[in-house]
């Protein structure tokens, strides 16, 4: 298993770990009387704690990358240049847990700041690997 493969299998396994953190307080939830439509699709239930909250928020910006991530590593094995994704895949890793850590955090300016500064560490690795494949 080539080091991408690893990092793509490690991105997908934080962003099933931030929704089983979520499926959990909501399975809880629901054993101690709250309704189930309490979480309607596209909108947050106000009730639910400020972590909860920003862990949600951290498996949306999960998913938002993980395609993209999944398409260079798989793309770049298929088409034989892994190198060009080797290099990078587990700064994107190292960088996507730093960007959900800080956004589980809270929201403060300078959060939100440091969590802006991780996501673009994993849009410039993700500009380098198309690069890479396209040339």
């Amino acid at each position: 298993m080539t080091i991408s493969i690893q990092a793509l299998l490690l991105f997908a396994a934080w962003t099933f770990l931030l929704v089983l953190v979520v499926f959990a307080y909501r399975g809880v939830a629901l054993l101690t009387g709250t309704s189930i439509t309490s979480w309607p699709r596209g909108s947050k239930n106000a009730n639910d704690p400020g972590f909860i909250q920003r862990v949600a928020d951290a498996h949306a910006n999960s998913l938002e990358n993980l395609p993209i991530f999944a398409v260079l590593v798989l793309a770049a094995q298929a088409v034989g240049k892994p190198e060009v994704t080797a290099g990078l895949a587990m700064y994107v890793v190292y960088a996507r847990l730093a960007q959900s850590g800080v956004h589980i955090l809270g929201v403060n300016t300078p959060l939100v700041l440091a969590r802006a500064t991780f996501w673009t560490i994993q849009l410039v690795c993700f500009g380098l690997m198309f690069w890479g494949l396209l040339r």
